[in-house]
């Protein structure tokens, strides 16, 4: 009974599946489910009281704001052009294709901070991007749109890793047959290319979101932490733990925490209401 609950002996052919499975285990418990658990843990042992008067402040409260409508708008960005970034890597062939590929995961080799002291100076009154605002008349470092820029730039290869397997596995003489017929490119990207690979955009888009909220290395340098203006709530994590103030440090990460995971579940609620609208079980 317990064998046939875990393992499908039609799909799962692999040796020694019980230690596989064991070692499996293992592994996410160590590396996922003891922090987390340690985190709740010390969560249970605060005053509920502080805590409340303490998520619940001016300042926490604009500091969250401030990290989920960026990353939010990041994600939203990214599920627009990351799909037409993957679109032109799985279905055209151009010169330095593969060094395009290869910059499409920098975000995931270069450190955090190293991300955010680039994108700072790139973004400031003397760089090279910064020069060009600045002579318009705004800045975009220090700003909400500064935090989202740098949002972006972590999260597109999220959402170009997601879509790209999905178009590779979806046959294109579909949307050829489809032009033939007369269907026009609206049509086709509406009635064929989105509702294939939209469970893959939504996917890509939530982890983006999530990670947005809680990163702090590229974003700490370009929003410049004012209070209530560009504070971000990783920041105000790390000064808590600066202060030795570790029961406000665990509050604030129980509520990073929830709210990623309540990310996640909206996420999964809106894939299953695509896949049942499309008939799929």
């Amino acid at each position: 009974m317990i064998k046939n609950l875990f393992f499908n002996q039609t799909h799962f052919q692999l040796p020694g599946r019980w230690l596989t499975f064991g070692i499996v285990m293992m592994y996410i418990s160590l590396m996922i489910m003891i922090p987390l658990l340690a985190l709740l843990m010390k969560g249970f042992h605060l005053n509920i009281n502080q805590v409340w008067s303490l998520i619940t402040s001016e300042q926490v409260s604009h500091a969250t704001w401030v990290s989920v409508s960026t990353a939010a708008t990041a994600a939203l960005i990214n599920g627009v052009f990351g799909p037409m970034v993957a679109w032109v890597q799985v279905r055209t062939t151009y010169p330095g294709k593969s060094i395009i590929n290869s910059l499409i995961d920098l975000p995931f080799a270069i450190p955090t901070a190293v991300a955010g002291i680039t994108l700072t100076f790139l973004f400031s009154n003397e760089g090279w991007v910064g020069k060009l605002t600045h002579a318009m008349g705004f800045s975009i470092n220090y700003t909400w749109w500064g935090i989202t820029l740098a949002l972006v730039f972590v999260g597109l290869p999220f959402v170009i890793r997601s879509v790209e397997p999905v178009l590779a596995d979806t046959d294109g003489d579909i949307e050829e047959a489809a032009k033939t017929l007369g269907a026009s490119p609206f049509q086709v990207i509406y009635r064929i290319w989105l509702p294939t690979i939209m469970p893959a955009i939504l996917s890509g888009m939530t982890v983006a979101w999530a990670r947005g909220i809680g990163e702090f290395g590229s974003v700490v340098f370009i929003s410049g932490n004012l209070p209530y203006k560009t504070e971000i709530l990783p920041y105000l994590i790390v000064s808590k733990l600066e202060q030795f103030d570790y029961n406000g440090a665990t509050a604030l990460a129980l509520l990073t925490l929830i709210i990623s995971f309540l990310i996640l579940v909206l996420a999964n609620l809106l894939q299953w209401w695509h896949r049942k609208r499309l008939g799929y079980s």
